[in-house]
């Protein structure tokens, strides 16, 4: 079974002399030719070489109603003819504020960015503007963008990451200065993170995490584990700060914070928020954003709140939120029937595979394991094959995201995913024996 891809390699040759790599992300690198996308729509991509596939990827998370929903495609043609760039205030900023703090318990006040490393990079900088101390900690494993500050430890060589109680800073790029007054700890284990957070007692202006940790595997948190974390910080006088750029309205209206009952200071949020717009949110305590309301510590950017990307989010919020039993009662259901239907089929292949996380966002690791807790965990999984599978996959017509993280929309039907589950069995005999 072999797709064509006669326009995409042409593409690709063409586009390899004039964009570094070819590609305009590393995410978008493949081993390969990388997918020439021609049109999406609901649950499906179609490829510039006329191949239809079943999408799982959704622009990495942003299409939780499925590709070009129609009230969002509504609201954004809508704005476009009047205007797209103001660099000045208007109406629906303010009533996507409002809509955001009526949703999610963290929220009382909202600062709009353009992508997540933006908000990522905002948060970091108010915990250490509004505490008045230096260090942030952050988990091994956990993605909070790509700019210098933070692209630290989240898949580093295990024989660079040092103990795995009190993990080494491991730059994830070459031009990266080195780590400043950055505290790295593993996931799951409260003892260690207690131990560091004594040992830099003072000193930490926040703890970030992604509450379900979902850039490694799709990782829940133990029983109990993100509740102790927020009494760590009470006590340490640090705030803690959840990562949602995918979590967010994704597992629930107000995020994995709703999903799990843990209220975090701060918030990003991003990715579902506008149904594939450019759009990103920090939100918090009051008391902690207005350290931004006061200038004391400085937020901007031309494109923030940006009139069309603010519209498509006013329009998705409302779906969202006015029709949420709806809305993720398909995502939890066509979740689980998925999950259940991937791992019945590696059973029949004889492959060992764990299929775990909530079911809005799952992962399927190929691994003996029986759970996978953290990064460790992860990166002790095969992840070699799974790249084969991915690939068997595409051929098959099923687009997942490669290291094996499928994502959900309320636009895939029970059809699509009997359909996957058949594709997915035949891929699982392609494979070479681990």
């Amino acid at each position: 079974m072999t797709r064509s891809l006669d326009v995409s390699r042409d593409l690709y040759a063409h586009a390899k002399r004039f964009i570094a790599g070819g590609v305009s992300s590393d995410a978008r690198r493949s081993a390969g030719v990388p997918l020439y996308v021609d049109r999406a729509q609901g649950a499906r991509l179609w490829d510039v070489d006329g191949n239809v596939y079943l999408d799982y990827v959704l622009g990495q998370g942003p299409a939780l109603l499925g590709h070009c929903p129609p009230e969002v495609v509504e609201a954004v043609t809508a704005q476009v003819a009047r205007g797209i760039v103001y660099s000045a205030q208007h109406a629906a900023e303010a009533r996507v504020a409002e809509r955001l703090c009526s949703m999610v318990p963290s929220a009382e006040r909202v600062r709009f960015n353009t992508v997540g490393s933006e908000a990522a990079h905002a948060a970091w900088r108010l915990a250490r503007g509004h505490t008045g101390r230096p260090k942030i900690l952050k988990f091994e494993g956990h993605y909070h963008g790509w700019l210098d500050p933070v692209l630290y430890s989240v898949h580093p060589s295990v024989d660079a990451a040092g103990p795995a109680d009190a993990p080494f800073a491991v730059p994830g790029t070459a031009g990266q200065p080195p780590a400043a007054d950055l505290v790295v700890a593993p996931w799951n284990d409260l003892d260690a993170l207690a131990r560091l957070m004594e040992q830099h007692k003072g000193e930490i202006a926040g703890v970030v995490a992604e509450p379900v940790l979902c850039n490694t595997g799709a990782i829940v948190p133990d029983p109990g584990y993100l509740r102790a974390v927020r009494e760590l910080c009470d006590s340490h006088g640090s705030l803690l700060i959840f990562d949602e750029i995918i979590t967010g309205f994704r597992l629930a209206p107000g995020g994995a914070q709703e999903y799990l009952g843990v209220t975090p200071d701060l918030s990003v949020f991003g990715k579902a928020m506008a149904g594939g717009m450019q759009v990103s949110a920090l939100a918090g305590r009051a008391e902690v954003m207005d350290t931004i309301s006061t200038g004391r510590v400085a937020h901007a950017g031309t494109f923030n709140s940006q009139p069309v990307a603010i519209a498509a989010a006013e329009a998705t919020l409302r779906i969202l939120d006015e029709r949420r039993d709806e809305v993720y009662g398909t995502l939890y259901d066509r979740g689980r029937a998925l999950m259940e239907g991937l791992r019945e089929a590696a059973a029949k292949a004889g492959v060992a595979m764990l299929v775990d996380g909530p079911g809005p966002v799952f992962q399927t690791y190929l691994t003996e394991q029986e759970s996978v807790r953290d990064y460790r965990d992860f990166a002790r999984t095969d992840r070699a094959r799974m790249a084969l599978l991915h690939a068997a996959l595409l051929e098959r017509g099923v687009n997942m995201v490669p290291r094996g993280l499928w994502f959900l929309s309320t636009a895939h039907t029970e059809a699509d995913i009997a359909a996957t589950v058949d594709a997915f069995g035949d891929a699982l005999r392609t494979l070479p024996l681990g």
